[in-house]
């Protein structure tokens, strides 16, 4: 009996499957998409019920061809790539390319890559899901009418190769209102009190072992906000000579329960957290895992089930043996009497279970010498993860001391006085302090998550070890420490944090999160600093633009509305094509105002609220090939231009022209020092009527002998640096070290080179050919 054929996307997936397989299987692997919309056109015939135009990708035709074949002599056709949106549209448009005549063609769902979810899978196969293909067929038509209708324009009133996308216009949005939130904030002055306290022993030394901060938390009965020095420092007036005792011990025991497993979106944040993994990197690891890798005598095993989920759910044989391991390896303490459910947001794709190992006895020791460094940091994360999900609540005991504060003689009653009353003394200061012990670590100790930022104390409270203390107990105060601080602005997005919230939003699909954000930072609308997003000039300009004249589009509702649309075609509960024609009535009306009334940044620009520092006239942002500039809009009367930066509030600030001290040679007006594409270079102050331009002196002379040119810095067609002679193309010299002023002793040279050998010592050597004169670089 013949084979059966069973194709894959991936030929490491393959790879693996053939190792469980055997001969009743030939297994082979699509590599990704074999089709695709053409990149020259629209490819959607928006008269025609939006009938998509799909090509064979010319990389592909020899696979088709090659799969073709197999499945001529197979004898049923099983097509297994990815449970997901992206894998049903490649496994059907592989069956309307396999040319199979009649022969059966299934459908199977690899969930992991396991022999037993191997063989269950191949022994109950599905057939094709029109509703999953819809789904996807929707995004990509609506993702295509976004980016290749609204681009064109961004090219007509911008410049060529800008590029708008129907998610990632939105992701850019939430950055740039982010960068405007942090522009426009006003902080705010406002201190605090801390007093440094001990108990009051009967031995005449404290042990400064027992010393602990208590923060001042209200005046009276109200609420301590102290807004400036003035009245810190009536405050600590007030104090003076006060004595402090224990007024109140609250204990409270609190369960701290562990996090769910893994779904898509909380890998990503983790991962970016705990392991600096960009969201992209993440999954391409997280990838090769699923797939299959090589662990010794066991050869290719996939060692994580699928990594594009946002379902908490957990097999019945997963729970099972992960709570064996627990009572195994950590004992009856750290085993609930049950397992621990997860709730999972509406709306999730519960067909999929949670990113966890395939056998939690592949701990990450064990697997260390097989992995790289790479795949095991993330392993370790979703293996650990994994096997806290299910471990029993952490059990902390938190103490809460409140500590008053009272003048001698002063009546403990009198609490219900004026709130102005304690300038005067009449009243008690209350100071607070909290501090927590574990008294059960639980899941704690195998794993707890990160956040972001540090939790910000903003209830007034101290927190730290606390000694034993009981109420009515009397105090020593060591010290007070008054303290200003400044209220702070929303921190800027990590890719970690946007993630977050484009997921709470309901904004994208697992399987999109990381194209998302690799995407505004490859089309240089977002630069990331220190792993923070930050929106650039050219995403600022583009985000205003279509915020304009495209508000749906980057309309956060109205885009998370869209995702769940998608959803329900999915379910089979919409149809697809009304999703398309009740998006196109509208965006196509949009589009056509847009075109009208968008400002074209080439001509007109965009108007800037700042004067001209020559003839008073309005400034306008325009835009070069190498990127946004200041012009006057009184142009060509007044020629004035400048590059321009942001303050911390945003606003424009022109760049001083630097004088270059030299003179233009052909209209002898004075040259200034301008930034381009390629680094520095000396500009005519007379442009547009005089365009002359020439690099930037390093003051360093031709090395060619009777040449009487300069060396300049000089780039490439490819942009790469090298150094030539001013004379050229007189002289071709070119060098590719840096030059330095100098005379060679051995030649005479008037130029040397500087080099750095392999351990990082510098040292020089002769600028001119032949000459083998080498030197180290003096202090």
């Amino acid at each position: 009996m013949a084979p059966s054929l069973l194709i894959v996307e991936s030929p490491t997936k393959a790879n693996t499957l053939n190792r469980y397989l055997g001969k009743d299987f030939i297994v082979k692997a699509s590599v990704g998409h074999v089709k695709d919309l053409p990149k020259t056109k629209l490819g959607i015939d928006v008269e025609n019920q939006f009938k998509p135009e799909y090509q064979v990708l010319r990389t592909k035709k020899k696979v088709l061809k090659e799969l073709s074949e197999a499945a001529a002599k197979a004898q049923a056709v099983y097509l297994g790539p990815d449970p997901d949106r992206e894998g049903e549209a490649i496994a059907w448009h592989i069956a309307e390319e396999l040319k199979i005549n009649g022969k059966p063609l299934y459908r199977v769902l690899f969930y992991e890559l396991t022999p037993k979810a191997i063989r269950e899978a191949l022994q109950n196969p599905g057939q094709l899901n029109p509703n999953l293909y819809d789904a996807q067929q929707a995004r990509r038509i609506l993702d295509r009418l976004v980016g290749y209708l609204i681009s064109p324009l961004l090219w007509e009133k911008v410049k060529r190769g800008l590029s708008a996308g129907r998610v990632q216009s939105v992701a850019l949005r939430l950055i740039c209102e982010r960068q405007r939130e942090i522009q426009q904030f006003v902080p705010e002055e406002y201190w605090t009190l801390t007093a440094e306290l001990s108990p009051k022993r009967e031995a005449t030394v404290t042990d400064t072992a027992e010393r602990f901060e208590a923060k001042l938390w209200r005046i009276g009965t109200k609420k301590c906000k102290l807004h400036s020095k003035e009245q810190t420092e009536a405050v600590l007036r007030a104090l003076e000579g006060n004595t402090f005792r224990v007024l109140k011990v609250e204990k409270k025991q609190r369960r701290k329960n562990a996090s769910p497993p893994f779904i898509t979106s909380t890998l990503q944040q983790e991962a970016a957290r705990k392991l600096r993994f960009p969201a992209k990197k993440t999954m391409r690891v997280a990838q090769r895992l699923y797939e299959g890798v090589d662990i010794g005598d066991e050869g290719a095993v996939g060692l994580i089930t699928y990594m594009r989920t946002d379902s908490t759910r957990l097999s019945d044989d997963a729970l099972k043996a992960v709570r064996a391991y627990i009572g195994e390896r950590y004992g009856a303490p750290y085993l609930p009497s049950k397992p621990n459910v997860y709730k999972t947001k509406a709306g999730a794709q519960d067909a999929h279970e949670a990113i966890r190992p395939t056998d939690v006895a592949r701990t990450p020791e064990s697997l260390e010498r097989y992995l790289s460094r790479d795949e095991a940091a993330l392993y370790g994360l979703i293996w650990k993860r994994f096997v806290a999900s299910q471990m029993s609540p952490a059990q902390i005991a938190q103490t809460t001391v409140t500590i008053e504060a009272r003048a001698e003689g002063q009546d403990q009653g009198n609490e219900d006085m004026l709130e102005g009353a304690w300038k005067r003394g009449g009243l008690a200061h209350l100071f607070r302090a909290t501090g927590s012990v574990v008294d059960f670590p639980g899941f704690m100790v195998l794993y707890t998550e990160s956040d972001d930022e540090e939790a910000e104390e903003k209830d007034g409270t101290a927190h730290g070890r606390l000694p034993a203390l009981v109420e009515g107990q009397p105090l020593n105060l060591h010290k007070l420490l008054p303290k200003q601080h400044f209220t702070q602005p929303p921190p800027p997005y990590t890719e970690a944090s946007l993630i977050k919230e484009l997921e709470e939003r309901g904004i994208g699909r697992p399987s999109t999160y990381a194209t998302i954000v690799t995407t505004i930072l490859d089309r240089e609308y977002v630069q990331e600093n220190r792993r923070q997003l930050v929106p650039t000039e050219l995403g600022l300009l583009i985000n205003d633009l279509l915020t304009a004249h495209f508000p749906e589009i980057v309309d956060v509702e109205f885009t998370a509305r869209m995702e769940h649309s998608l959803d329900e075609v999915e379910k089979g509960t919409c149809p697809y094509l009304k999703v398309l024609e009740e998006f196109y009535e509208r965006f196509h009306t949009t589009l056509s105002e847009a075109q009208k009334k968008m400002l074209n940044l080439k001509v007109g620009g965009l108007p800037t609220g700042v004067s001209c520092p020559e003839c008073g006239g309005p400034l306008h942002i325009r835009f070069s090939r190498n990127g946004p500039f200041l012009s006057c809009a009184n142009y060509p009367q007044c020629p004035f231009t400048s590059n321009y930066r942001r303050d911390e509030k945003g606003q424009i600030q022109l760049e001083e022209r630097a004088s270059s001290g030299q003179m233009c040679e052909r209209c002898g007006s004075p040259m200034v020092l301008k930034k381009g594409r390629f680094g520095e270079f000396l500009a005519c102050s007379a442009y547009p009527q005089c365009k002359h331009t020439r690099p930037v002196s390093l003051g360093v002379a031709c090395p060619r002998e009777g040449c009487d040119g300069e060396i300049v810095e000089r780039y490439s067609k490819t942009g790469r640096k090298f150094y030539g002679c001013t004379r050229y193309p007189d002289c071709h010299v070119m060098l590719w070290h840096r030059p330095i002023a100098g005379t060679c002793a051995q030649c005479g040279s008037p130029a040397l080179l500087l080099k750095a050998g392999k351990k990082g010592d510098q040292y020089m050597t002769c600028a001119r050919a032949g000459c083998d004169y080498k030197a180290p670089v003096e202090s």
